[in-house]
């Protein structure tokens, strides 16, 4: 079974973990790390979602994992969640940021919000671009604009 999901899921979950490194030899460690989560958990997999977003989550967690292991905070692109800290200030101010995120993505246009939300669950601008039957370079500036559009507000906002 895992062979039949390697095979199947290796090159997106390969891309997507580039996109979060920015780095091709972080992203060859980390997806076999990947693996190996997804070989110990595999009994755990109940199929309440999709196998490639199951991995896609366990890839989001060895990232996430990853970084913490290297002391790198975590980019604001960073949608999918926010890791408690040992401070209760921080962690309100840190809550304070994801849901004023989450309200941004809210109030967008149906197009930027979708390719926020899909580029945040790890799909691939190809697969923007056919669910919203648009080039992928538009799906790619869509997700720049919408990124932009948060940083700008959060820092007039006096949250970055």
């Amino acid at each position: 079974m895992l062979e039949k999901l390697y095979m199947a899921y290796k090159d997106d979950i390969f891309r997507y973990l580039v996109s979060l490194t920015h780095d091709s030899a972080v992203a060859e460690e980390l997806l076999s790390e990947v693996f190996l989560s997804a070989l110990t958990s595999l009994h755990r997999f109940r199929g309440d979602s999709s196998e490639k977003t199951w991995l896609i989550s366990i890839a989001r967690n060895t990232y996430f994992s990853w970084l913490r292991k290297k002391k790198i905070d975590l980019p604001l692109e960073m949608l999918t969640g926010v890791y408690a800290t040992d401070s209760p200030l921080e962690n309100i101010i840190s809550r304070e940021k994801l849901e004023r995120v989450m309200e941004i993505i809210d109030e967008m246009d149906e197009k930027s919000r979708i390719t926020i939300k899909m580029r945040a669950d790890g799909f691939s601008y190809k697969d923007i671009s056919a669910k919203l039957n648009i080039a992928e370079s538009s799906a790619r500036t869509l997700e720049f604009r919408a990124k932009n559009k948060i940083r700008n507000l959060l820092t007039k906002e006096g949250l970055l």
